[in-house]
């Protein structure tokens, strides 16, 4: 027997009503507006963090957060925080952000302020929890020559994203209250996930709190020692669009970090840009 119009109908209904699922998919997907460099895109598909130990998996499914519905890019929390990550220095033109990760270190960090006051450089330093702790003078000394802070976790777990929703709380809440129990008053505007292993939950858990989810845009790998050149080569060529680049003050050895600030900071100066914050407000 022929479909008749009703048949017809109802098929291309349910023809929209699929298409229509699909997209909101790849809604719920999030792309972020600019293409991820940092590794620092949610893990929820299971991808393994840049410079990290996390293996690939499941991943951390999204358990109803206001980050499952919509653009998460333009998603806003109700603190006025995106949930997007930002990669990119405030500033209309020319900025660049420095961020410093892994502390704060007694050997290392002390180091790091001296080379940014010398340079007239504020940066943003993501300390872990258990050492702002340990190190509560550094994270005031930090905050008292004028630079941001922001969360990185309890103890920089990298494999956060796979963890159930309620450790990846707990690893952000804490972390942000051991910073700030070592500098009080002192805002904790920002949290960056351990290796960039963010997910929709722990970005929404972020934003919530008031802290925007940070990632970067250049990554010299200082962490893995691979030597002044080959650092001052990574953060030097082809520079994105107000870029936030990616530095240690702690997880060991970091004499080629300091090194390659005191070559690299007058450069920056050199051409022209002007040292800034990571975008907080702004999608």
């Amino acid at each position: 027997m022929g479909i008749t119009s009703i048949s017809a109908r109802r098929l291309r209904r349910t023809g929209s009503a699929a298409t229509a699922a699909v997209l909101g998919i790849l809604a719920v997907s999030g792309t972020p507006a600019l293409a991820a460099t940092d590794g620092s895109a949610d893990k929820a598909a299971g991808t393994k963090p840049s410079g990290s130990a996390a293996s690939a998996g499941k991943g951390t499914k999204p358990s109803g957060s206001a980050a499952s519905a919509g653009n998460p890019g333009a998603a806003r929390s109700a603190t006025g925080i995106p949930l997007g990550i930002s990669r990119l220095a405030q500033g209309p033109g020319r900025d660049v952000a420095i961020t410093i990760d892994d502390g704060p270190d007694p050997r290392w960090t002390p180091q790091v302020l001296q080379v940014l006051r010398k340079n007239h450089v504020k940066a943003t330093f993501c300390m872990i929890g258990t050492k702002a702790q340990k190190y509560p003078e550094l994270v005031r000394a930090v905050a008292a020559d004028g630079h941001r802070l922001c969360n990185h976790s309890v103890d920089h777990d990298v494999t956060m994203d796979h963890k159930p929703v309620a450790f990846q709380k707990q690893q952000i809440l804490q972390g942000k209250a051991m910073i700030e129990k070592a500098a009080p008053g002192v805002p904790v505007g920002y949290y960056r996930a351990p290796g960039g292993a963010f997910t929709p939950d722990s970005r929404a858990i972020a934003a919530a709190s008031g802290m925007r989810p940070l990632g970067w845009s250049v990554d010299p790998k200082d962490w893995s020692r691979p030597g002044l050149p080959a650092i001052i080569s990574a953060v030097e060529e082809k520079l994105p669009q107000q870029p936030t680049v990616l530095f240690h003050d702690g997880g060991g050895d970091r004499s080629e970090t300091v090194a390659a600030l005191k070559e690299y900071l007058p450069w920056l100066t050199s051409q022209g840009y002007r040292f800034t914050f990571p975008a907080r407000t702004t999608p």
